[in-house]
């Protein structure tokens, strides 16, 4: 077995960036890509939300990834699917039955996706020493922040240049799958040549099924599970709605209610200005808890995560065009965003303590997707119900339950301070 921590410096920006891209593609670009070829917000919304469905489920299959193979043999294979299953896409944009076959290349990236997050994370704790997780987490998180940008804002900002070079939609979008496509098996290529071979299959340790039914049992037997899953399903209940739908805002037609920006607009304000945002507020909001605990930033950070939203609301009930505006209604929506989704994650972190933390994390981040799914299947029906400007009124208001439920859960008001024995 190779000895840990070898060559990690260059394996580890590239196969967290790797991480990235299909998820940016499957999650976010698709909406954008769908809004471009004339696909309906409802329609929109309920079918690529259906595509958290593999994170939401990633829970269910992640022993059968453990058990069987290695890590880098799973990733390697989960990646070379997604840049076929990403090229079907951009092959099959230009047929008549696009949308039923697009949507089916996505569900496969999805999976495939989802498994690779599973092998990637394993193969991380396999490959670092303790100390080197540690030291490599903060570019592990640069290089996955590196991919959103790739995805928001290159490929997107890619797609509305052929938009404008060729005058046809269908030709930009499916060149410009096809580009992604290629970009994700030349990273799969990069993989396969950085990544050491920390494991054997012989190595690989036989765990009884049964195990696994306690372990998921005793998550659901933590004290107050239920008000935690509670508050878990609707701590975003607000943005999930309105990440399906800000993008069709800005695409739309004015006389539709919308904003009539361009997709290059589009992919340059979301996938440069408001990913950095969105980073910036992340790592403020963590280095606030390690100083000061969960408890007193608990508040302040859910307000952070939805008080931004009613801009969206002035945006459209005003009909308000400005890039002045619309730009600093994303930057604070985006920072707002990842500032209150650190106490988020903390929270997470904090169901998860016991016995088996890893597996109770992956059974939380299952519901955490869930929070994301459900509330997104039905935006786009509320949004062509309510128009726009209803429509962000409605997601200000659907932030209240979590609000309401904030004096329910029990957590420690330290939980997440860094000690002093941190740093021994």
């Amino acid at each position: 077995m190779i000895q840990k921590d070898k060559w990690a410096w260059a394996w580890v920006p590239v196969l967290y960036f790797t991480q990235g891209i299909p998820y940016v593609l499957v999650v976010t670009v698709s909406v954008i890509m769908y809004k471009k070829l004339g696909i309906s917000n409802s329609d929109i919304g309920l079918y690529t939300s259906w595509l958290y469905l593999p994170w939401v489920l990633k829970p269910l299959w992640s022993p059968f990834v453990d058990l069987n193979g290695t890590k880098r043999k799973w990733f390697l294979s989960m990646q070379l699917i997604i840049s076929l299953a990403i090229l079907g896409v951009g092959l099959t944009v230009p047929t008549s039955i696009f949308f039923t076959t697009t949507l089916a290349c996505f569900w496969m990236a999805a999976f495939a996706s989802a498994t690779n997050d599973i092998a990637s994370d394993g193969y991380y704790m396999l490959g670092l020493t303790e100390k080197k997780q540690a030291f490599f987490v903060g570019m592990r998180s640069t290089f996955y922040r590196l991919a959103m940008i790739t995805g928001q804002g290159l490929i997107v900002i890619l797609a509305g240049f052929l938009e404008n070079y060729y005058g046809d939609n269908t030709k930009a979008w499916s060149v410009t799958m096809i580009a992604a496509a290629i970009l994700m098996l030349a990273l799969t290529i990069a993989n396969f040549f950085v990544t050491p071979k920390y494991e054997t299959s012989e190595a690989i340790v036989q765990v009884k099924p049964e195990g696994f039914l306690d372990v998921f049992i005793s998550f659901f037997k933590k004290p107050n599970i239920g008000i935690a899953l509670a508050f878990i399903l609707s701590y975003r209940l607000g943005e999930s709605q309105l990440v399906k739908m800000a993008a069709p805002f800005l695409l739309d037609k004015t006389s539709a209610g919308g904003l009539e920006y361009s997709t290059e607009a589009v992919g340059t304000i979301y996938g440069t200005v408001g990913v950095i945002m969105l980073s910036l507020g992340g790592i403020l909001g963590g280095i606030l808890i390690s100083k000061d605990g969960l408890k007193k930033w608990m508040l302040p950070m859910v307000l952070s995560l939805n008080l931004p939203n009613a801009m969206y609301a002035f945006l459209a009930l005003t009909k308000t065009t400005s890039i002045v505006a619309v730009v600093a209604t994303v930057v604070l929506e985006q920072f707002g965003y990842g500032f209150g989704f650190a106490a988020f994650l903390i929270f997470l972190i904090y169901i998860a303590e016991g016995i088996s933390k890893t597996s109770h994390y992956a059974i939380a981040t299952g519901f955490m997707a869930l929070g994301m799914m459900l509330p997104g299947m039905a935006s786009g029906y509320i949004q062509e119900w309510l128009g726009y400007g209803g429509f962000f009124v409605w997601v200000v208001i659907a932030a209240l339950p979590a609000f309401f439920l904030l004096k329910f859960i029990k957590y420690p008001a330290d939980y997440g301070k860094k000690t002093n024995t941190d740093d021994v």
